[in-house]
């Protein structure tokens, strides 16, 4: 078994839920993926590991760090298919959000999975993209 930390990228419209609902709730069960990829990221999820979340849609931005709180378990939203889902524990707000274009047009980042991959709802970041990223929401504008 190995204790090496993954890191991830989960995606959310704010209208359907928010950074700031997600702080409030203090914890959330990451239900509703139905994508085979996605699945499969969410299996490979391990407690502890660290997720950027993400703002679809509107804002479009990598607004906080989220950590994995328990690791996949059915999916209590699914009526049918072996779907899963991980809980999802907020760490800590981004002071300042990476906007989508920011990513786009950065040397390291513009073939990131996000970029590449635009409609997968969960996936794998390498640590250096991770920590890059974070970097740049510490940073001022």
């Amino acid at each position: 078994m190995s204790t090496t930390q993954s890191h991830w990228l989960v995606k959310q419209e704010p209208s359907a839920y928010s950074w700031d609902q997600f702080v409030q709730d203090g914890k959330t069960a990451w239900t509703g993926v139905r994508n085979f990829q996605a699945r499969k990221n969410l299996h490979a999820m391990r407690k502890g590991d660290y997720a950027l979340f993400y703002h679809s849609v509107i804002g479009k931005e990598v607004v906080g760090i989220a950590r994995v709180a328990r690791e996949a378990y059915p999916d209590p939203t699914a009526t049918e298919g072996e779907w899963v889902c991980v809980d999802l524990v907020p760490e800590k707000a981004l002071p300042h959000p990476v906007k989508l274009e920011t990513l786009k047009t950065h040397p390291v980042l513009y073939e990131i999975p996000l970029i590449k991959q635009s409609r997968l709802s969960v996936m794998p970041l390498d640590a250096g993209t991770f920590a890059e990223i974070v970097r740049l929401g510490q940073a001022a504008s």
